[in-house]
């Protein structure tokens, strides 16, 4: 059984890494003023991937670090998946030039579905991260600021239909608080999608919280505040 991968969360405001409790924007810790920095020492400790999120860019609707971007992809080897503001073409190829691997989308997958699939088929389903957002089972988008009524599952079948392969799920009522990862709802999504790419997001506290996920499968973990909380100590992750 391989062991579900943890990827470590950057998310940004204003050139910090920040974390947010249950996506609260009126509720933000800094950690760090140099990403850049942040990210090398990922590497060091020997992490292959990196979950970046501008939120800035999820709150204007454009993406606002680029060059944060830039840096990173061009100062680390790490596998970089991006979100937050990409919603034309235009940004996403702004994303790609600037060296992510792969784009992060959640808001236009339920805003503008077209769009998304074109997207899906241009630059093929390993470029393309699918980013669901819920709250009791409900997607939320636009930076979590926005609530919807689309079921998960219903949203997801939909998906895989169209050629989805990957997928992160966040549960916000756990984002940021530690309390241990929605293991039923990712063990459920997994019965339903057995083919699917599953990574888990959303209160990762300790390594003991990857055995479960990795016993029902899931291909990864976005860890953030747990990882930020005790910095030195990064390959207690590996």
């Amino acid at each position: 059984m391989k062991k579900t991968e943890v990827i470590p969360a950057m998310d940004l405001i204003n050139r910090h890494c920040v974390r947010l409790r249950q996506g609260d924007f009126a509720q933000r810790t800094d950690y760090a003023s140099d990403p850049v920095a942040v990210a090398k020492q990922f590497e060091a400790a020997g992490f292959r991937r990196l979950h970046m999120v501008d939120l800035d860019g999820a709150r204007a609707g454009k993406p606002q670090h680029l060059h944060i971007l830039q840096q990173v992809a061009a100062e680390t080897s790490l596998i970089i998946d991006f979100s937050g503001g990409i919603k034309t073409y235009e940004d996403i190829e702004a994303v790609f030039e600037a060296g992510a691997a792969m784009a992060a989308i959640g808001s236009v997958a339920v805003k503008d579905m077209p769009l998304f699939f074109k997207w899906l088929e241009k630059y093929g389903p390993e470029k393309i991260l699918l980013g669901v957002d819920v709250r009791h089972e409900k997607l939320a988008i636009n930076g979590w600021l926005e609530q919807t009524e689309i079921g998960l599952f219903e949203f997801l079948g939909e998906m895989t239909r169209a050629g989805v392969q990957q997928v992160f799920c966040t549960d916000i009522g756990r984002d940021g608080l530690l309390t241990g990862p929605s293991t039923d709802l990712y063990q459920r999504v997994l019965a339903q999608f057995p083919g699917l790419r599953l990574i888990a997001s959303g209160g990762v506290s300790q390594p003991n919280d990857l055995v479960e996920l990795t016993e029902i499968g899931c291909a990864g973990a976005i860890v953030g505040k747990a990882i930020y909380e005790d910095f030195e100590n990064l390959t207690i992750w590996l």
